[in-house]
């Protein structure tokens, strides 16, 4: 686990998201905010060590911002690890390209006009495909382009009162979007228009959205709050009713993350705690009290390729998890398990063959047999048939 946070001479972190490169290596992407007059508002990048479970002290490379673009608000990165979008508090949004190696790691800005003055926006992220990018802003306007050729598919000023969260379905159809006025919004992607909103009782308010990612189970998850009652309900996308809910964080959910296989939910709370939930029964495999004390997480995602959560809060930094589930399996464990069967079934059929009575097993025994048989018969004058009546 690492504390990047609190007591660092650096401003406090605001973003962070994980970077998914060549050969399973993942690297972390922090946003860090302007300091008084001491400390730059910036982007670090930092190595991960999947054996120590932690990040470094030192970040790969920096990236300092100039004070006219403020401070780095979300960050969204392309599933190729080569592409970061960060959007800024001053009403934009920044594109770094990621060049080099481990020991060389570059930040490279590029120009994008059309994510420059969109305003300041709250959610930005991509499809899983990679093939679509979508911002929901403060003031309600939510955009949804191609990428990288930023056609605008879809451009609507007033989608929500102000979009509060917003993911991408696994197959890149839907796009769902939450209000903080408690509504939900889905969109079809493809043609740029709003498909349904999603219902609810009068006094529940639907705040985080995420779809499964196991591609079997076509669902929707999103936070509701029902007073000081927070749950977790299920719609069915391809009626989009709701078919279930349940209890799944003891607190007001502030973020919520899905893994990449879409194994395991993760639900973060306005005050610090995290859960971990299986998603094959809905039930809560580990939960982490008092991860970030007190303080709001404003990130939480799943490692690419390992079992590691990434959360971050302005307090207490960017802290590397290890929750408890269920370990995956190795690859070369997958290929030691098949040789494991290929022997056993080898050693069976071996003992099957040395205890069957086949007659391969008896090679002399028939001829034999049949030799004394027909000699018998022809001392006695009968032929292989017994004796003929003439």
């Amino acid at each position: 686990m690492e504390n990047d946070g609190g007591e660092s001479l650096q401003g406090p972190v605001t973003c962070g998201a994980w970077i998914r490169r060549p050969e399973k290596r993942n690297l972390v992407v922090l946003g860090r905010s302007r300091r008084g007059n001491s400390c730059s508002s910036m982007l670090e990048i930092f190595s991960f060590d999947p054996n120590t479970t932690s990040l470094p002290s030192s970040p790969l490379t920096t990236f300092v911002l100039e004070e006219v673009e403020g401070d780095p608000v979300a960050i969204a990165v392309h599933p190729s690890g080569d592409d970061i979008v960060c959007s800024l508090s001053k009403g934009s949004c920044k594109i770094f390209e990621l060049s080099g190696g481990e020991m060389g790691i570059k930040l490279l800005a590029k120009e994008l006009p059309s994510l420059h003055d969109v305003g300041p926006q709250r959610c930005i992220t991509f499809s899983v495909d990679g093939s679509r990018f979508a911002s929901g802003g403060e003031n309600g306007h939510l955009r949804i382009w191609e990428w990288p050729t930023m056609r605008v598919i879809l451009d609507e000023p007033r989608a929500n009162k102000s979009v509060r969260d917003m993911d991408f379905s696994l197959d890149s159809e839907f796009l769902a979007s939450t209000s903080t006025d408690g509504s939900a919004r889905i969109w079809k992607v493809e043609d740029g228009v709003p498909l349904t909103t999603l219902s609810r009782n009068g006094d529940e308010k639907i705040e985080l959205c995420r779809f499964s990612k196991d591609g079997t189970k076509p669902f929707l998850f999103c936070t509701l709050q029902k007073g000081d009652k927070a749950t977790v309900g299920v719609w069915d996308i391809s009626t989009w009713n709701r078919i279930g809910y349940k209890r799944l964080l003891r607190k007001v959910a502030s973020i919520m993350s899905m893994s990449l296989d879409g194994k395991y939910l993760a639900l973060g709370s306005k005050d610090g705690d995290v859960s971990v939930v299986e998603v094959k029964k809905m039930h809560i495999l580990h939960y982490i009290k008092r991860l970030h004390l007190g303080t709001n997480i404003a990130t939480l995602e799943f490692c690419p390729t390992e079992r590691v959560l990434l959360t971050t809060s302005v307090e207490w930094g960017a802290v590397i998890t290890k929750p408890n589930v269920p370990a995956d399996w190795k690859e070369w464990q997958i290929y030691l398990l098949l040789l494991g069967l290929f022997l056993a079934s080898a050693m069976v059929f071996y003992i099957f063959f040395e205890n069957s009575d086949s007659f391969w097993n008896f090679p002399t025994a028939r001829p034999r047999i049949l030799g004394d048989y027909q000699s018998s018969d022809h001392q006695n004058g009968f032929g292989p048939f017994g004796p003929v009546d003439m």
